[in-house]
């Protein structure tokens, strides 16, 4: 495919008249400025690189609307949560990740990392792989490019057993999550890994994993999301949880760590002299009540951010974008906390870094697009460079992932709505 750009909007300047080639492969091959339109070319309008979910559990989908009131924080809304996760089922779970896959491709969304770690049986049982399967074929089926996080989640607490409601995320060891993982890559591309936490492996533990997995896969892991993490991290080990990242060898510019809200100065020097990416997810920090990150010192100090949604509250990437920028005004009391070139790579490039992909819309890249409408009653008047601070996924019109036309006006290209599919979805989980 090939495709005309009225305007490109890409690391936060616009382009105009810009001519993108592109591969059997859904590869771009040349990007051309100012030229005309050739027959047969797919002609957009105003159009930005394709956003990457960073950080997505699809089946917290399930909780949205149900979850907010009552007061409470993380630990009480994570009680509701075990309950969903329990009556999941490779076959339910399918459906409900195709939906919420839907959701966010016709949101903008063209790359999801699934931090997963819904395994087994409730009992823990192994399938032992029909989860993951179940999750991998749902993103092929909508369309959407997908990095699986397959997620080592070993203990209950620090020091503590798994409990009844966690019994299905756990492998038993380090070495058995290994073999699993290493069966696994065999089945599905591209496999990506996490570590769920520090709550959730021990310091020996993640040293046998890293010790397990191939170097160069992309690696995730929730850090310092709650307090309480520190506290317990401290208590047991006489460290943070990013000291204990550090000292276990796994900080490198191949891991991705998630929220990063609670930290210290020597914690944001050690993420950042190591070049990992911070996955902040805005909506859901708010939402939970989690706090506001160091986001900007995170920057300054050279990690890269990148951007999810987590939860799924919120299904928009723009707003996860806005978020970002907002929260940290609201912290720092300041404007213009990041440039829009910061913003733009938050959500496309350095996303896609933090997923194993090389950046979209560039040489070498996918050729992965979202035209957005620049002429709704949110983004009338916007220059092109701000339309990422006014629009929001209403004003997606269309959406190219790897070369192919995969959504328009809401709606897949299959002529699949995301809401019938959501649906159904939930129907089956009531």
């Amino acid at each position: 495919m090939n495709v005309w750009c009225e305007r490109l909007v890409i690391d936060g300047v616009a382009r105009t008249r810009v001519r993108v080639s592109g591969d059997a492969r859904g590869i771009v091959t040349d990007i051309a400025d100012d030229v005309d339109a050739e027959p047969g070319d797919v002609r957009l309008g105003t159009v930005v690189p394709g956003a990457a979910n960073a950080h997505s559990h699809a089946f917290h989908r399930a909780l949205r609307g149900r979850t907010h009131d009552g007061g409470g924080d993380f630990w009480t809304w994570r009680e509701l949560m075990y309950r969903t996760a329990g009556r999941l089922t490779p076959e339910n779970y399918g459906r409900l990740a195709r939906a919420v896959f839907a959701e966010m491709l016709a949101a903008g969304f063209t790359a999801v990392g699934e931090f997963h770690y819904v395994h087994h049986l409730p009992d823990g049982t192994a399938y032992p792989h029909e989860m993951e399967l179940a999750i991998a074929e749902a993103a092929a089926g909508i369309g959407i490019r997908l990095t699986l996080l397959d997620t080592a989640y070993l203990a209950g607490g620090i020091g503590q057993p798994l409990s009844e409601a966690q019994a299905r995320f756990g492998d038993g060891s380090a070495d058995a999550y290994v073999r699993r993982w290493t069966a696994l890559s065999e089945r599905i591309p591209g496999l990506g890994a996490a570590i769920h936490s520090v709550r959730a492996v021990s310091p020996d533990d993640m040293r046998t994993i890293l010790d397990g997995l191939p170097a160069e896969i992309p690696l995730h892991i929730h850090l310092s999301e709650q307090r309480k993490e520190n506290e317990d991290a401290l208590a047991a080990f006489g460290a943070t949880p990013t000291a204990i990242l550090e000292r276990s060898g796994a900080i490198s510019p191949r891991l991705s760590v998630v929220h990063a809200t609670h930290l210290t100065d020597d914690d944001v020097r050690m993420l950042g002299a190591g070049g990992v990416s911070v996955v902040m997810c805005p909506t859901t920090e708010a939402d939970l009540g989690d706090g506001i990150g160091p986001a900007r010192e995170l920057r300054d100090a050279g990690a890269t951010l990148a951007l999810g949604s987590d939860q799924n509250a919120v299904v928009d990437p723009f707003l996860e974008a806005r978020g970002l920028e907002m929260q940290d005004r609201l912290r720092s009391e300041r404007r213009g906390r990041f440039t829009l070139g910061e913003l733009s790579r938050a959500l496309a490039a350095d996303g896609y870094r933090s997923l194993g992909h090389a950046a979209p819309a560039t040489v070498g890249g996918p050729l992965d697009l979202v035209e957005i409408e620049a002429r709704s009653v949110r983004t009338l008047g916007a220059e092109p460079e701000q339309l990422l601070l006014c629009a929001t996924a209403s004003d997606v019109q269309r959406v190219i992932v790897g070369g192919r036309l995969v959504a328009q006006d809401g709606v897949l290209a299959s002529g699949e709505s995301p809401g019938d599919l959501l649906a159904s979805a939930l129907g089956d989980l009531a």
